[in-house]
């Protein structure tokens, strides 16, 4: 490890052979109420990630305006001039011409303006070197809604995006949407993707008491987010490259858990990020077409599952009924 600009910078390869995915997972706080700082850090970190030979830089959900609070009249506002249409100057003048070289893309989320007044859609948006990329088809809007999140936005009813690279096909996930296994199914069985992407502001907090067995918890969420992404990766087959929030909320305090890591298709966790502080996590060469092929020689999960279950007409649910 080593500091870059104040970030600590974790630097791993997974092979040799450098035709590969570089990725580059940007474990950081976003600060409530500041989209200028932000912005700075935004940029900051995208520059050292394209200094490091990343192709892919990933950075966790409501990287630009930071999350919701309860004080709707205040953070509505705030919101509002956080959406990306405000800041696509600064997205196309500052940000966009770092692409180029080794850097391909940088994953980004924000709100966007919805229908509805005063709603808002979670949308995550891949910034290449074409112009569009707040376009309906590059973009994923965050299906489930948990908590707070349903009063100031609404459900992305087409909910899948999926990304061909040179690297593989990559697929879209935000947050509380990874803990939906049909939609994971879908990206893994129907759109046959090789990795997914999840971005997050994923909380630490969540008290569980089971007192007879004298058993508590105060990180239910962490501890959550630490057991789906392994399970999920295996019983998919795909890779999970999982970039999320960490640190205090700068409003309410609650805390996010961080633990960017990526994650293959067999479950094994290959690297992850503090669950407390920042850290800059790149990992060269890594190869998600190959290696999701080779797990197959163990377990073929979508081989054996399609065995038992078919495909209904419109090809992405299943089910055993063979009348």
């Amino acid at each position: 490890m080593e500091t870059v600009d104040e970030f600590q910078v974790v630097e791993r390869s997974y092979c040799a052979d450098e035709s590969k995915l570089s990725v580059g997972l940007a474990n950081i706080h976003a600060a409530v109420p500041d989209i200028e700082a932000n912005k700075d850090k935004i940029l900051r970190v995208a520059s050292i990630f394209k200094e490091r030979g990343v192709n892919i830089a990933v950075f966790p959900e409501f990287c630009l305006s930071g999350y919701f609070w309860d004080q709707r009249e205040d953070c509505l506002a705030y919101m509002k001039d956080a959406v990306s249409e405000k800041h696509a100057d600064w997205i196309e003048r500052e940000l966009q011409p770092l692409i180029g070289g080794d850097l391909e893309a940088i994953v980004l989320n924000n709100l966007t303006a919805a229908s509805e007044r005063d709603r808002f859609l979670n949308r995550t948006f891949v910034v290449g070197r074409d112009a569009d990329y707040l376009a309906d088809e590059n973009t994923y809007d965050k299906v489930f809604l948990p908590g707070i999140e349903k009063e100031y936005t609404e459900s992305g009813r087409d909910d899948r995006l999926v990304l061909q690279t040179r690297h593989g096909r990559l697929g879209f996930t935000t947050c509380y949407d990874y803990l939906f296994s049909e939609l994971l199914r879908e990206y893994s069985m129907v759109e046959k993707v090789d990795a997914i992407v999840q971005i997050a502001s994923w909380r630490t907090a969540g008290r569980r008491d089971y007192p007879a067995m004298n058993l508590r918890t105060d990180h239910y969420y962490g501890e959550l987010w630490d057991a789906v992404v392994p399970a999920s990766s295996a019983t998919n087959q795909f890779w999970t490259i999982a970039c999320n929030a960490v640190g205090a909320h700068g409003v309410n305090g609650v805390p996010f858990w961080g633990g960017s890591g990526i994650w293959a298709p067999s479950g094994i966790c290959l690297i992850q990020a503090s669950h407390a502080n920042e850290e800059l996590v790149i990992v060269h060469n890594v190869d998600i077409e190959g290696a999701q092929e080779s797990e197959k020689d163990d377990f073929d999960y979508a081989f054996d599952f399609k065995q038992i279950y078919r495909p209904m007409t419109d090809g992405s649910t299943f089910t055993r009924d063979l009348s």
